[in-house]
């Protein structure tokens, strides 16, 4: 009929939970509480730290794309470090010979720093300035810590030039200066630029394995060749070439295996003509003449006799 008006329809209520369904969540964090090793503070603790590690994370990825300013970006790392994201501790290892104080003048620089604002990879670069250090690995261990760990070279000859010493690595790259004498059993090798060429030299050396134990150290001649010095004294001259000298090196490996010629009277070989091998021997000592005391007192006592029975 005209002039009726309709009712609106009643709202629907929402559905409340059913008190089953309360049961099965409620049972549901009370298991899971119940299966961890910790108690309900200590999960309630976790799960803020968690969230708060995540909204850092996502506040860092949103400067970045974001291009936000770098009055804001303080102001972030600011209220980061009110809410305990802050460096309060720097623990460092792997450190053996490196010099310890260098590394932690740097890397404890840092500490009270806010975590948003430590550059982690100008700290590795800064890091890997130092000779001793091959690699460094820097990281976040929110909300307070800032780890490094340390990953040192290893020392494998002493480099000799000009009456300066220096320990290097496998690679050639200089360690530390030191005096002579401080190199230890590690050998020595002898002339500028030897260590640009060590790593050629330890392969050369491995074509004749019997014998680099025994070698005592290198001599870079000429900026072409080497020179092997022997524990027992003696000095091996290769010719120039990296084939040439492992085919040289080779062949004296054969001959010592055979005739043994090291350890011996011999204390130069020459093997830079591929068609002959020249040997030296050490020179012989002149004898010296000792005066025999006991004879020149049997002189004097049959003089005297001599007299008395005269």
């Amino acid at each position: 009929m005209a002039g009726v008006a309709r009712k609106a329809p009643a709202k629907r209520k929402a559905k409340s939970p059913s008190p089953r369904q309360k049961m099965l969540q409620a049972s549901w964090v009370d298991t899971l509480i119940r299966i961890l090793p910790l108690t309900e503070k200590e999960v309630q603790r976790i799960v803020t730290w968690v969230i708060l590690a995540v909204l850092t994370l996502l506040a860092l990825v949103a400067a970045q794309y974001a291009g936000l300013t770098a009055a804001a970006y303080q102001q972030y790392a600011a209220l980061a470090a009110k809410a305990g994201f802050q460096v309060k501790r720097v623990p460092v290892t792997g450190m053996e010979r490196v010099d310890q104080l260098k590394v932690y003048q740097l890397v404890l620089a840092e500490k009270d720093r806010a975590m948003p604002l430590v550059d982690i990879e100008k700290i590795r670069a800064d890091l890997l300035q130092y000779g001793w250090i091959k690699d460094a690995r820097v990281s976040r261990r929110l909300p307070d810590t800032l780890a490094v760990e340390i990953i040192e070279r290893k020392p494998a000859a002493l480099w000799q030039r000009n009456g300066r010493y220096s320990l290097i690595d496998a690679n050639g790259i200089v360690l530390a200066n030191v005096r002579a004498g401080e190199g230890g059993d590690l050998p020595t090798l002898n002339g500028n630029e030897a260590n640009e060429h060590i790593v050629a030299l330890n392969a050369l050396l491995d074509n004749a394995s019997a014998l680099k134990s025994q070698v005592s150290g290198a001599s870079w001649i000429g900026k072409r060749r080497w020179d092997l010095q022997f524990q027992t004294g003696e000095t091996l001259a290769l010719p120039e070439g990296e084939a040439e000298a492992a085919k040289a090196l080779l062949n004296f490996a054969r001959l010592d295996g055979v005739h043994r010629l090291l350890g011996r009277d011999l204390i130069h070989f020459d093997l830079r003509d591929p068609d002959r091998a020249y040997f030296r021997k050490a020179p012989k000592a002149k004898p010296v003449k000792v005066e025999n005391n006991d004879n020149n007192e049997n002189n004097e006592i049959t003089s005297k006799n001599n007299g008395l029975t005269a």
